[in-house]
């Protein structure tokens, strides 16, 4: 089974390539069009972005604080995003497809049940370790969201729960586990996802390390619904 260390080499997953994905995604709107100074400049951006929103909320944060932070000037920020809403929607969107895109094509790779529910739960945990600053952000900052944005990230909550409930019943069909109620034991398996990236700190404090909370979750949930 894959660990951490493997998973970040196979993914390769960078701020820079996020930031490439949404210049590509944005160039019409982004007014400087060099590609490589785009993307150094937009890591910065949305480097600076997560952590001033994590310390004081997105909300609280203006784009004068964002050009203190990056360094860049308020003009050269506005060159790069309307306003505060589109930087917003960009961070989100791209977040979402990445983790929707990566979770789809671990599980893929496994044939049958047990597999497919331990790499959905490893790879889950193991983006959360990757992009923590951004689901930090993304789980903490959703009651401040646009209408259509709060839409997307129930959506966002609602799919990854779906992929659970899919492999959980796909099991019990087959006969591999032992579920009376699929939709709660997805909802259980996601709540103790979450908690790996929310309370970051408690599980560094004790010297926790990600592929060690993955295979006691992996373990647990496997004594609950295997016979």
């Amino acid at each position: 089974m894959i660990n951490f260390s493997v998973f970040s080499e196979l993914v390769m997953l960078s701020m820079e390539d996020i930031c490439r994905d949404i210049f590509h995604e944005h160039a019409d709107s982004i007014k400087t069009k060099k590609e490589k100074i785009v993307v150094k400049n937009l890591v910065i951006i949305f480097n600076a972005t997560l952590k001033l929103s994590n310390m004081k909320g997105f909300q609280a944060m203006s784009v004068r604080d964002l050009s203190r932070e990056t360094g860049l000037s308020m003009g050269a920020l506005y060159s790069y995003f309307k306003g505060k809403e589109e930087l917003l929607d960009m961070i989100q969107n791209q977040g979402l497809r990445i983790t929707s895109r990566i979770l789809n094509e671990q599980i893929e790779n496994e044939s049958d049940a047990r597999n497919r529910l331990r790499a959905a739960i490893r790879t889950h945990l193991f983006l959360s370790e990757v992009l923590q600053p951004w689901f930090y952000f993304a789980y903490m900052e959703a009651k401040n969201l646009s209408k259509r944005l709060q839409k997307q990230a129930i959506e966002s909550e609602l799919y990854t729960e779906k992929l659970f409930i899919d492999i959980l019943d796909e099991g019990r069909r087959r006969g591999d586990f032992k579920v009376e109620n699929s939709i709660l034991a997805a909802a259980l398996i996601k709540a103790v996802l979450q908690d790996w990236y929310l309370k970051r700190w408690k599980y560094s404090r004790r010297n926790i390390a990600v592929d060690e909370y993955a295979d006691y979750i992996i373990s647990v949930i496997e004594r609950i619904i295997i016979e």
